[in-house]
């Protein structure tokens, strides 16, 4: 008799096992977390766009316009889980460039320019589509430094592909990221 008793409760506890096991895994699976390394929020989004980046700025540097859309785009579609759409998204940037400049910075004992800055310059349109007061319109300027022995030519394209880069970095962070 205390082996029937024995196995009626291992049988019971075999089922109450197996039906842990059930409970678990369907909990596990009805859970979706997401992390985020970035700092990146996109609560209620589900689409963002890039209206083209015209150069408007007196200097204007050919590629410039779709380096920086691209570069926008690019950054969205890695940092986020935000789907890309040429129509209006949910998250959409829009803006243009509107200076592209060097000027002298420091001045040698020879009264010849020692160090010259580089600088672009960005205004941009942000529109939350689902919170609004995420939503901006503001300009930003990034610049790198760089010998005045060195003619912009010969350093130009390194320069714009780090200023695009902060430039991304800064728009990215200021729709996104809600320090």
């Amino acid at each position: 008799m205390e082996s029937n008793h024995k196995s009626t409760e291992r049988r019971v506890i075999s089922r109450l096992s197996v039906i842990l096991l059930i409970v678990l895994t369907v909990s596990f699976y009805g859970c979706k977390v997401s992390y985020s390394f970035t700092g990146a929020s996109t609560k209620g989004l589900s689409t963002f766009s890039v209206v083209y980046f015209q150069n408007r700025a007196p200097v204007v540097q050919p590629g410039l316009s779709q380096i920086l859309t691209d570069a926008l785009i690019d950054k969205c579609k890695e940092q986020t889980s935000l789907k890309y759409i040429t129509s209006t998204g949910d998250a959409d940037f829009a803006g243009e460039i509107s200076d592209y400049s060097t000027r002298p910075l420091t001045v040698a004992a020879d009264a010849q320019a020692a160090t010259n800055r580089f600088s672009i310059t960005v205004k941009v349109k942000y529109t939350d589509a689902v919170t609004s007061d995420n939503s901006y319109e503001q300009s930003f300027t990034r610049y790198k430094d760089y010998n005045s022995n060195l003619d912009l030519s010969a350093v130009e394209k390194e320069l714009s592909d780090e200023i695009v880069e902060m430039l991304v970095e800064d728009i990215f962070n200021q729709a996104f990221v809600n320090w």
